[in-house]
């Protein structure tokens, strides 16, 4: 073999951004690039010299590409530990010299399989062997062996080179080394979930039988629900766009971790409608909602359902905040966080005054996560995303008297909204705007009681208005306490055992009721 080179590095990527500065770099500190295919030719065509790794090993690519970098004269390079005299003598009589930098990334399962026309054969295909088996080498041997799977790593290893004299430090070699492990237990949980998910017709599974979560710390929160608690924000590898884990911070504190829980909510809800809406929550439950044609009439209307509660509360719309809305808050109450799709430059100079609101830009056309996720002692609780929307075509009468057109839209619009609402969930609702939420409760007559109590509160008359449960009446009780509390027509799911009871309570009060046929229970 040729004369061993002192320093050396392979390099072998699929993602190309800043190789070159990466790759004229380590030439600068005198390191030797050994490298493959597609990358040789880009460094050889900036004049950087490379030695393929083909010519270095001996063996030329074989099998289309599958087999190149899976040799003796690679891994030993990297696997060899330099302070153990036996290594050092074996490399020495093999004539290998080290290889001290590892520049690899993957190729793009991941972004392959994500397209809706890819195949079973083309996702096979890219799934990475060699780059893997390098990386995880490389990291084992961290302590002689720097590891660079990120390219948003390659500037900084490059100051690093400049200011320690061409060295690189213990601490970032375990640093990198652990990033790539991460790397490579994402890429492998990607094709074992895709794997997972295909049957024999290759169609995907919804629950594979081993479920592997990639998720990306986002950021640290200052602390959990409570003050001696600590906690972070994760994300989906590839989050569904146009969700609250998506959002950008236009001002304000940092967020907190009941903050994120209850704008989630908030923002859910505010998109379920069609129609310029708001949504104001309080720990976790829509205290206030509406629809209008001027989202400022809408916060209004919301805001009105429950003050008190909504004192400190979350806010979203599904509209741009513009100057009027962004007044109306600011002269109404304390707010800790607004959530919109946008924010006209007007109402942002008004929400400046009040700096420490904090302001949530949640860009994108909103996609539903296709998976709802709740941690349970010792596992964890999967199940498909409540996606079930109810039309008044899925309506179906069940008493003497229909609800008239304005009511049937109404009565809708509490069912849009109790489906956000902790069971046991009562909303009642008039003219597109609820007017009391009775949420939580471990009885359904309870909500019903609370709910009425906070309309008095409030001071707003329930006589004429519809009411929905998120569930069935399990008696006749709920029933006749949203007839006291004066709403006309009800909407629930129906499905008891004593329906025929509580329908004729509602024949026998005249009050119209239609069933949707499912409910929307959420704990």
């Amino acid at each position: 073999m040729s004369q061993i080179h002192s320093r050396q590095a392979l390099i072998s990527v699929s993602d190309k951004f800043g190789l070159l500065p990466l790759a004229r770099g380590l030439v600068r500190h005198g390191v030797r690039i050994l490298s493959t295919g597609g990358t040789s030719r880009i460094l050889h065509g900036d004049g950087i010299d490379v030695v393929e790794v083909s010519a270095y090993t001996g063996f030329p690519e074989m099998l289309d590409g599958r087999v190149k970098t899976l040799h003796p004269r690679i891994h030993a390079g990297l696997l060899a530990k330099r302070d153990t005299p036996d290594h050092v003598a074996e490399m020495a009589r093999e004539e290998i010299g080290y290889i001290d930098f590892v520049i690899v990334n993957l190729y793009p399962f991941q972004q392959t399989v994500a397209r809706a026309d890819c195949s079973l054969e083309e996702a096979i295909e890219n799934i990475d062997i060699g780059g893997p088996a390098m990386l995880r080498a490389a990291a084992k041997n961290h302590a002689h062996v720097t590891v660079l799977s990120d390219p948003a790593d390659y500037p900084a290893l490059i100051e690093e080179l400049d200011s320690s004299a061409g060295n690189i430090g213990a601490r970032t070699r375990l640093t990198l080394a652990r990033k790539a492990f991460a790397h490579i237990a994402k890429y492998d949980a990607a094709i074992s979930d895709y794997l997972g998910g295909i049957l024999g017709d290759r169609s995907p599974s919804e629950f594979p039988d081993r479920l592997n979560l990639c998720l990306l710390k986002r950021q640290e929160l200052r602390y959990g629900e409570n003050p001696h608690q600590r906690a972070a924000l994760y994300t989906d590898q590839y989050p569904a766009r146009g969700q609250v884990g998506g959002y950008r911070q236009l001002q304000g504190k940092e967020l907190s971790f009941n903050n994120i829980v209850d704008a989630d909510t908030a923002w859910a809800c505010a998109q379920s409608f069609t129609r310029p809406a708001c949504v104001i929550v309080k720990h976790a439950n829509p205290c206030g909602v509406a629809q209008e044609d001027r989202l400022a009439i809408a916060y209004r209307n919301a805001y009105a359902t429950d003050p008190t509660s909504a004192f400190g509360g979350i806010i979203a719309f599904n509209r741009e905040v513009d100057g009027e809305t962004a007044r109306a808050i600011i002269s109404n109450q304390f707010v800790e966080v607004i959530a919109s799709s946008s924010f006209h430059p007007e109402a942002r100079e008004v929400l400046s005054a009040k700096g420490g609101i904090r302001l949530l830009e949640i860009p994108g056309i909103p996609e539903q996560n296709i998976l709802d996720m709740k941690r349970v002692g010792g596992g964890l609780l999967v199940q498909t995303a409540d996606r079930m929307e109810t039309e008044a075509s899925d309506l179906r009468r069940v008493t003497q008297k229909a609800p008239s057109q304005a009511q049937l839209e109404d009565l809708l619009f509490a069912w849009r909204v109790a489906k956000f609402v902790k069971s046991n969930a009562i909303v009642f609702a008039s003219d597109n705007r609820t007017l009391a939420i009775g949420a939580g409760q471990m009885s359904r007559i309870d909500s019903v009681r609370i709910a009425a109590m906070k309309a008095r509160e409030a001071g707003l008359d329930l006589a004429g208005c519809v009411a929905a449960s998120d569930a069935f009446f399990p008696f006749r009780d709920g029933l006749d306490a949203i007839a006291d509390a004066g709403a006309v027509a009800v909407i629930q799911p129906g499905g008891s055992v004593r329906d025929s009871e509580v329908i004729a309570a509602a024949n026998e009060r005249g009050i119209g009721m239609v069933l949707a046929g499912t409910r929307h229970f959420r704990h």
